[in-house]
């Protein structure tokens, strides 16, 4: 199975991309509203066709971005028959599979933080998916959104700590930069539910954490339970002024096609050498050149009324030339995408 574990800072929660590498379909756990362009380029880049994006529960911490996948990608959306969500396509309970290609998660119902916590588990039992329930030495708290710590106990030492003890346990957040655990790590050495702790000792641990309510709480739950739908149900803008492309290394593109078709509405900046332009790769008709360690010193002579689209040989440096120009605050900007090699590949006009 293809696996990718994902993370946003802001909140940090870890998202996971899964995916049957024979028919390249895929799923998505636990997505983030502002994650959206990295994760679906992504699925992109690598072939994949996203057929699900899975919850683990409603969210107090962040949106989810399940509702933006559907209406890019037609992607489901997957949540516990007892989360109170509207607008999902799928509900899903104990015991139901979640498959993609020849791949599945099996869902276990493991409420106690909220009451529509799920942990997915891979068929063979061998890594499972806990979301808030059990995380790396620590587990959900239990002090609001239905939480109840004699509930999350049941959940954690009935279903998730039943599994086999190799398996791995992967979490929604972990604070400290930890990425996976295993069953028996955590029944051993989780300070709230391991070394032998009953419901008693959890119990007393999770009342008397004290927590701040998450900081998100106000506007993440209300969105979770749309799915991550705003409220006006429209999509976030995005650029006007060209069909911007985001790849996974966050860089903006355009494709040369457009570019040549609308190489009077923008400045093109070439950022290669000087005797490049002379080169096998020749150039663009109208260029601008600057090259590219020269390009912060000189950003007062690049034209301010339209925006530019930097290219170079393939690409590369001017994907650095772009993330230059919108640092210095100019945000219509992006790369050529892959450079004079593929408009060049494309037949496209050169002086």
């Amino acid at each position: 199975m293809f696996f990718r574990q994902l993370y946003d800072a802001a909140s940090s929660t870890y998202t996971y991309l899964l995916a049957d590498e024979r028919t390249r379909e895929a799923v998505l756990l636990d997505s983030v509203f502002e994650q959206f362009a990295r994760d679906s380029a992504l699925v992109r880049e690598l072939g994949l066709r996203l057929v699900a994006t899975l919850e683990t529960h409603v969210h107090a911490d962040h949106v989810t971005a399940a509702w933006l996948f559907r209406e890019a990608l037609g992607s489901d959306i997957v949540v516990s028959a007892r989360s109170g969500v509207e607008g999902a396509t799928r509900l899903v309970s104990e015991g139901d599979v979640v498959r993609f290609g020849g791949e599945g998660l099996t869902v276990l119902a493991t409420p106690g933080h909220t009451d529509g916590c799920l942990t997915y588990v891979t068929l063979d039992r061998q890594t499972a998916f806990t979301g808030d329930a059990l995380l790396i030495r620590g587990a959900g708290r239990t002090d609001f959104q239905q939480g109840s710590a004699s509930t999350l106990f049941q959940s954690i030492t009935e279903k998730i700590l039943a599994l086999p003890d190799t398996c791995l346990l992967y979490p929604g957040h972990d604070y400290a930069g930890r990425t996976v655990t295993t069953v028996a790590e955590e029944r051993a050495w989780n300070p709230r539910i391991g070394g032998g702790a009953n419901e008693r000792d959890f119990a007393g641990y999770m009342d008397n954490l004290a927590l701040p309510h998450p900081k998100k709480i106000d506007v993440a739950v209300p969105a979770n339970l749309r799915c991550g739908k705003p409220e006006s149900g429209a999509v976030p803008e995005t650029a006007t002024w060209a069909p911007i492309v985001t790849t996974y290394a966050g860089i903006p593109e355009v494709d040369a096609h457009w570019v040549h078709d609308h190489a009077s509405a923008v400045t093109v900046l070439d950022v290669r050498e000087k005797d490049e332009l002379t080169g096998p790769d020749k150039r663009i008709a109208g260029a601008q050149h600057v090259p590219l360690g020269e390009l912060r010193a000189r950003l007062a002579e690049i034209p301010s009324e339209r925006p530019v689209v930097a290219v170079c040989r393939s690409g590369r440096r001017s994907a650095q030339a772009t993330v230059i120009l919108r640092e210095s605050g100019r945000k219509d900007s992006a790369n050529l995408a892959g450079g004079m090699l593929r408009w060049n590949a494309l037949g496209l006009p050169v002086a």
